[in-house]
């Protein structure tokens, strides 16, 4: 009877510290500006060169182009495609609150007004302001957490456009790993409809960095459609001189 006794004592016992030891493995909650941070900073740091492959999916047809990409700090950025051969050349240049872009075809250097920043990149679900960066989520947005995800495990936050600023984007969900990775983000547009989905994956370390290498825009307006944009490689903290960021360079052939 002892032993009968203390074993069912022990299963107890087990039960109830089972469920505590699951409670207290799981990661305090994130900081909400390091998470802002992460999201503003993950691709661009105080400068970075890349390649990258952006393969548009629609109902009838397929198409990618390989691009270079330069950035510096916050407030510059060139976008070259490189392939394919129709549109090499044509370029995007991004300069604090400016932005040109540059058709080879014609020789001529367009400049795109402020109300074109959330248009499609070069027929991309991508827009000009993902593509050159200059909204900001910390600067733009009034962020706070929600709480935790369990399938997949993570964080939600909730982003609000702060009154006064003028976008598309009244609201983002994000979904973000225990290391504050982006795993996924959900656009409302200013009459809260759902209106596009980013997907982050194929986590690697490319520049000495973690990135997601793969993100997937899906809008929800056309079925069959999504743009995918793949990291092939990634400098981050590198020498870009400071007239790269130049319309005589932007017209250049490169």
């Amino acid at each position: 009877m002892p032993t009968v006794h203390s074993s069912t004592s022990l299963a107890l016992l087990l039960t109830v510290i089972t469920p505590a030891l699951a409670l207290s493995a799981e990661p305090p909650p994130p900081s909400v500006d390091e998470v802002l941070a992460t999201l503003d900073d993950l691709y661009r740091s105080t400068s970075s060169i890349a390649r990258m492959d952006i393969t548009v999916t629609g109902p009838r047809t397929t198409r990618t182009m390989r691009v270079r990409a330069w950035t510096k700090g916050e407030e510059h950025a060139l976008i070259v495609i490189e392939a394919p051969p129709r549109e090499a050349g044509i370029s995007t240049l991004r300069v604090k609150d400016n932005l040109w872009n540059y058709l080879p075809r014609v020789s001529r250097t367009v400049r795109v007004p402020a109300s074109m920043m959330l248009g499609s990149w070069m027929g991309t679900d991508f827009t000009n302001d993902d593509l050159v960066k200059e909204s900001s989520y910390r600067k733009d947005f009034d962020a706070r957490l929600e709480g935790r995800s369990k399938d997949p495990p993570g964080w939600v936050l909730r982003l609000d456009a702060k009154p006064g600023v003028v976008g598309r984007w009244a609201r983002i969900a994000v979904l973000v790993a225990d290391d504050q990775l982006p795993m996924r983000m959900d656009f409302f547009d200013r009459k809260g409809r759902l209106a596009r989905v980013m997907r982050f994956d194929d986590v690697q370390v490319m520049g000495k960095r973690r990135i997601p290498t793969r993100m997937t825009m899906t809008p929800t307006d056309v079925e069959g459609q999504r743009t995918e944009m793949r990291y092939l490689d990634v400098q981050f903290d590198v020498d870009v001189p400071e007239d790269t960021f130049s319309l005589s360079r932007l017209e250049q052939n490169r």
